[in-house]
């Protein structure tokens, strides 16, 4: 049992497990699969459907991430798209269970604590500090508005109150911790001597007569995979020749009709010193009005509300919340601010979250760019060319698609549309396309009777990123059964490989039996002109030797004084060794070490992991999860950042 905990606690998927969640569900709310329709259902958790619509939200949601992560390196056919939507639907089902026990257990998020997780995530932060620029931005690309992020945030913190009670929950006693702290740094002494499959492959000799018979056995497994050639037309949106600018009036439509891009909202420098209304509110007044008249009387602020506020998030940094915009504080917070003086400090106002004493520290005014601005002149002339572009591509990809579909024996009339050329592709196969014909729809599309029998056009296909592609066959060839004469060279070679190999397992079994019998690992050695490998005393991380040699060394029993415990290894690509253990030496753990500490953190985190997924598979086996077959889905095309 500690040998098993021990390999999850040091193996990379438990940490990998303890990562993913261990992440805040900020934004990971159900609340973009959540509702539902006609559409058909691809899950049920509990009473709540899951459907085919929600789930390719969360699809597009989770690949325009990753497109984000990636950048420039993101490519669709990274992705297995029914593997992925897999996972997707996983997430979704995880997410859903929890959510319901969270709302029928009565967990919940005050507001403050909304606020609090709010200002701290990196996403909405310019230099360290909370900025609702950055806060609206990120919201935008992510397809949300404030109201709905920070409803999605409430549910996902009271799911992370279920999570952090199991967590917590996981220990591990001192004899637990000893036990594992023996077992990792336990030390064994061996030896060992291999037996190569190559060593012995000159000495194999295969006759024709026995290629025959293997080739008349075994002729399913040589054939030639069918391949195929492809001509194709692409369409790229960012190869689109650039248009020349557009009239003036042009530009100043754009302008006129979307000013706001171009203006700076007032701004206002705000700190604020808070008092919770923790459980007597009046009491909570009195404390602000105090601290209020310490301030008229000339008290520094930042120094007062770092003895004073309740705001972990800002008081630290003197009560300074950054520059604030309208619409971003609660409405009499904002209220108070925006009608202060530079310097000026508030009386006590009462919000959601307590009596708050707010200082204005600054303050920006509303600033618009002119037309004439040459930033502004550069803005609008790369968004309308973006746009024209983004016309252009669209027309383009229709014209393709009808003259794919009216002149289907030919990409002449496509290319000459869109002003390309036909392209030829190498020859490639089902598995081992390069470039675009390693793109799972183009594989698909290529092989379909469409194209492979019929001839014909394929459809317009997304191959990336606003890429699209017709394709039709060049030149195929069948899957065929390989002569004897094509592979008669091949199977000699796979012969003498087997040979040499059984030789090698047969030598280290007599080997073993023979250091069984009581004869030295050394003395076996010498008679088989085998050199010994021994590489003294090891840990089981030890650097430079074969994974596969340690782990069986240490699988192996410990020995009986003045014996020797022997086993075979496997080592892979032919190579057998046989190992002769002489000596185990426990190691004795110092409980105050800062290694041991550490270690035992490790192990209870790994518990805690494993105990939060056992949790999580008991919560939906009692709620009831019904997952449907999902369809083979097409390589994704992540949308446009």
């Amino acid at each position: 049992m500690l040998q098993t905990i021990r390999e999850r606690m040091s193996g990379p998927i438990v940490w990998v497990i303890i990562g993913i969640i261990a992440i805040p569900f900020a934004f990971v709310g159900i609340d973009t699969f959540q509702g539902g329709g006609a559409d058909p259902t691809v899950a049920k958790v509990g009473d709540q459907k899951i459907t085919t619509a929600q789930l390719e939200a969360a699809y597009q949601q989770r690949l325009q991430r990753l497109q984000e992560m990636l950048g420039e390196n993101f490519r669709s056919d990274m992705i297995e798209p029914t593997r992925f939507r897999e996972g997707v639907l996983q997430e979704m089902v995880q997410e859903t269970a929890l959510q319901q026990h969270a709302g029928k257990a009565g967990y919940t998020a005050s507001d403050a604590a909304i606020l609090d997780a709010i200002r701290v995530i990196p996403a909405f932060q310019d230099n360290g500090q909370f900025s609702a620029e950055r806060y609206r931005e990120a919201l935008t690309r992510q397809g949300q508005t404030p109201q709905s992020f920070e409803r999605q945030l409430r549910e996902g913190l009271s799911v992370d109150q279920i999570r952090d009670g199991v967590l917590a929950s996981a220990f591990v006693t001192p004899a637990e911790a000893a036990a594992a702290w023996r077992l990792a740094r336990q030390e064994r002494v061996f030896t060992s001597i291999s037996f190569k499959a190559a060593d012995y492959e000159p000495q194999m000799t295969v006759s024709d007569e026995d290629i025959a018979k293997h080739y008349a056995g075994n002729t399913a497994r040589y054939k030639s995979p069918e391949r195929l050639k492809l001509k194709l037309v692409s369409l790229d949106l960012a190869k689109l020749p650039e248009a020349a600018a557009p009239e003036t009036a042009v530009l100043k439509a754009l302008y006129d009709a979307d000013s706001n891009a171009f203006s700076t909202p007032e701004e206002r420098r705000a700190s604020h010193i808070l008092f919770s209304f923790g459980a007597d509110k009046s009491a909570a007044l009195k404390k602000a009005q105090d601290a209020k008249v310490r301030l008229d009387a000339k008290a520094d602020f930042a120094e007062l509300a770092r003895e004073l506020s309740d705001d972990p998030g800002s008081n630290t940094s003197g009560g300074d919340l950054g520059w604030v915009r309208k619409g971003l504080m609660t409405p009499k917070f904002e209220e108070t601010l925006f009608a202060l003086q530079k310097g000026q400090v508030s009386d006590p106002v009462e919000t959601e979250f307590g009596w708050h004493l707010i200082q204005l520290g600054d303050s920006k005014p509303a600033v618009t760019k002119a037309f004439e601005d040459p930033a502004v002149q550069t803005e609008l002339l790369a968004r309308w060319r973006k746009t024209d572009a983004e016309k252009r591509f669209q027309a383009l990809s229709e014209k393709m698609e009808l003259l794919a579909f009216e002149n289907a024996s030919s990409l002449d009339a496509v290319a000459q549309a869109v002003g390309s050329t036909v392209e030829t592709t190498d020859w490639f196969t089902r598995k081992d396309g390069q470039g675009i014909t390693a793109n799972p729809a183009v594989v698909q599309a290529a092989f379909s009777d469409e194209v492979l029998q019929d001839n014909e056009n394929s459809k317009p296909l997304s191959v990336g990123t606003n890429q699209v592609a017709v394709l039709r066959k060049s030149e195929y060839e069948a899957a065929r059964t390989l002569a004897l004469d094509e592979v008669r060279e091949q199977i000699r070679a796979e012969l003498k490989t087997s040979r040499a190999a059984d030789k090698a397992r047969i030598e280290a079994a007599a080997a073993l039996k023979a250091i069984e019998a009581g004869a030295g690992l050394a003395a076996v050695a010498l008679e088989r002109q085998r050199p010994v490998n021994a590489p003294g005393v090891l840990r089981r991380d030890a650097e430079g030797q074969s994974r596969s040699l340690l782990d069986a060394a240490f699988r192996l029993p410990r020995p009986a004084a003045g014996k020797v415990s022997a086993a075979l290894a496997d080592l892979g690509k032919g190579e057998i060794a046989v190992i002769a253990l002489a000596e185990v030496k426990d190691a004795t753990p110092e409980t105050d070490d800062s290694a041991f500490k550490q270690q035992s953190t490790q192990l209870k985190d790994a518990l805690a992991g494993a105990e939060f997924s056992s949790f999580r598979a008991d919560l939906e086996q009692r709620l009831g999860v019904d997952r449907k077959p999902l369809p083979a889905a097409e390589a994704p095309v992540a949308p446009a950042p």
